[in-house]
């Protein structure tokens, strides 16, 4: 195994452009446990740490721009206002140990259904940008930058440089099932973000399918149903009926698995629970800065 070691964002270009098999190292909190269990032997390691713009972030009048190395740790000390929902998920990363070595780029390298950023990043709808050193700079859209299990859709020559994330417009929320309560791999996890600006509601689901993915059915129906009811003028409590069609929405949007984390019924069981929770406490916190903004008018 090859240990390449750009010093520049170009020569990692032209590195992976040379060795387009070679895999990304920065945190190495996923490459290294599969490298170590014998999961994976790469021809070669690709190390990015030299390269200091992958753990800046840019915080602009409508979006956040995270490099793909920025700590989790920095994200939940520096970003909660912004990024709330991904600063929640932060929290549930592993340990203090990992959670200073790994960021979000880490997590959409390696695409597993179970990285604890994805579900936060669906419900913000962010965006991938991804570079090559022949094609340039792109932006991919979250929702179609998970292609299968463990795949994503970067091509052979193209490095994770930033992600770009919508200034939080509304409140957000993610919840996490896990068989302990530190370093655990998740059974399931939910994130909802509510955007007030457009009067819509975006969720994300994570290790309850084959990829990380939305409850679009579900997102439609609440959309709907806040919408027909006046909810978002009115502030009113979301009715009981509401809630439990939104999570039994969820709980079908799933697709899950039985492994030794837990079976499938359960994940779906539990992806409802986490829905129709995190809906009550968006929407609680949505109406509480309705009244503040109320009362100081």
């Amino acid at each position: 195994m090859d240990f390449l070691r750009p010093a520049s964002w170009g020569e990692a270009l032209a590195a992976k452009a040379a060795h387009p098999t070679a895999v990304p190292i920065a945190g190495g909190t996923d490459v290294m446990v599969e490298i170590n269990f014998d999961h994976r032997r790469p021809e070669y390691l690709l190390d990015l740490n030299r390269i200091g713009d992958l753990r800046e972030w840019e915080v602009g009048e409508e979006s956040v721009r995270l490099g793909a190395s920025v700590p989790y740790t920095q994200i939940m000390e520096n970003l909660r206002a912004e990024l709330p929902g991904l600063a929640l998920a932060s929290h549930t990363v592993a340990s203090p140990q990992i959670r200073n070595r790994g960021g979000v780029g880490g997590n959409l390298g390696t695409a597993s259904p179970a990285g604890d950023a994805h579900p936060a990043l669906l419900a913000a709808g962010a965006e991938v940008e991804v570079e090559s050193a022949a094609r340039g700079t792109r932006l991919i859209p979250i929702d179609d930058f998970y292609t299968g299990v463990k795949r994503n859709a970067l091509q052979p020559d193209e490095l994770i440089r930033a992600v770009h994330v919508a200034k939080a417009d509304g409140p957000q929320q993610y919840s996490k099932v896990g068989t302990r309560n530190a370093m655990v791999i998740a059974v399931c996890a939910f994130g909802l973000a509510l955007h007030p600006a457009t009067r819509t509601v975006r969720t994300g689901i994570g290790s309850a399918a084959p990829t990380p993915i939305r409850a679009k059915a579900a997102e439609e129906f609440l959309d709907a149903a806040l919408d027909e009811g006046g909810f978002w003028d009115n502030g009113k409590i979301i009715t009981p009926s509401v809630a439990k069609q939104f999570a039994e929405l969820c709980s079908a949007a799933c697709n899950p698995i039985d492994d030794v984390r837990g079976t499938a019924s359960y994940r779906r069981h539990a992806v409802g629970v986490m829905a129709r929770r995190t809906l009550t406490w968006t929407w609680e916190s949505y109406r509480g800065t309705r009244r503040t903004s109320e009362g100081a008018a």
